[in-house]
């Protein structure tokens, strides 16, 4: 049972426990970013456990410091890089320091267009975030695939971003996770740990003109991190697919890279 401060009771608490105690060291201190997080730890149902410095999520890179280079490189050993900001967003604020560096690089937008006009309509902004999270997932059908097989493909670790690492992070981490067995409740705390640094992500996106102007228009709950919001997204994966593997399925993506992504990041 999740609860609305994220905590989670009941048949799911050994995995809550086992999250908790994990929570401090998953988020990876850098200066130029706030929501650099390892997802190795986390428990699936069947026994298993996703490796440490495998896969990690964040939001924007493009402020790294020097050091942060430096540990992105040689301690987290990351040799992917998966962008999931829209073309506009990477031309404004670039790819930033890690650029310079020998990692492969992967543009892979969930979303590639002007959304102003449909940030702006009555539709979109009487939708819940999880309502237009689930959207999202029928827009970027591919583009998730293909999120999926460069994880699965990476030769070391694989970080995926967006510019808060929140939304369409967190998007692209429950439907991985959930792929790789880790249950609701585990995925929807994951989730809420964006609550962390949220107000200073805010506040850094804010500083700049076009992000401003964005969340501006955003509806209200978008700039949370509740967790009805992951469960709402999770539930109706559920009913519309089965599960996230029925879900990557029908995205597209191999059956050959959903067993190359269990076997490189699940541990027994």
């Amino acid at each position: 049972m999740v609860g609305r401060d994220g905590s989670v009771r009941g048949r799911a608490a050994s995995g809550v426990r086992s999250l908790e105690c994990a929570a401090v060291d998953r988020t990876i201190d850098l200066e130029g970013c706030l929501n650099f997080r390892d997802l190795g730890g986390y428990p699936t149902a069947d026994g298993a456990t996703i490796a440490w410095r495998r896969i990690y999520r964040s939001d924007g890179l493009h402020l790294l410091t020097s050091g942060d280079v430096v540990r992105v490189r040689d301690e987290l050993r990351v040799t992917d890089l998966i962008d999931l900001r829209s073309s506009g967003e990477l031309s404004a604020d670039g790819r930033g320091p890690l650029e310079r560096e020998p990692l492969a690089f992967h543009h892979v937008p969930l979303f590639d267009g002007d959304a102003r006009d449909a940030r702006g309509s009555r539709e979109v902004t009487e939708m819940t975030l999880a309502d237009r999270y689930l959207a999202l997932t029928e827009i970027a059908k591919e583009a998730i695939a293909r999120v999926v097989e460069v994880i699965a493909g990476a030769e070391g670790g694989a970080v995926y971003h967006c510019a808060a690492g929140k939304d369409r992070t967190g998007v692209i981490s429950a439907i991985l996770l959930s792929a790789l067995g880790v249950p609701d409740e585990v995925i929807v705390a994951d989730y809420v740990l964006s609550r962390e640094n949220l107000d200073a992500i805010v506040a850094r996106l804010n500083s700049s003109e076009g992000y401003k102007q964005i969340f501006a228009e955003l509806p209200p709950d978008t700039l949370h991190a509740e967790p009805e919001t992951m469960a709402g997204l999770l539930a109706g994966i559920g009913e519309r697919y089965g599960d996230a593997a029925g879900y990557l399925e029908a995205a597209g993506c191999s059956a050959d890279a959903l067993e190359e992504l269990r076997r490189k990041t699940l541990e027994r």
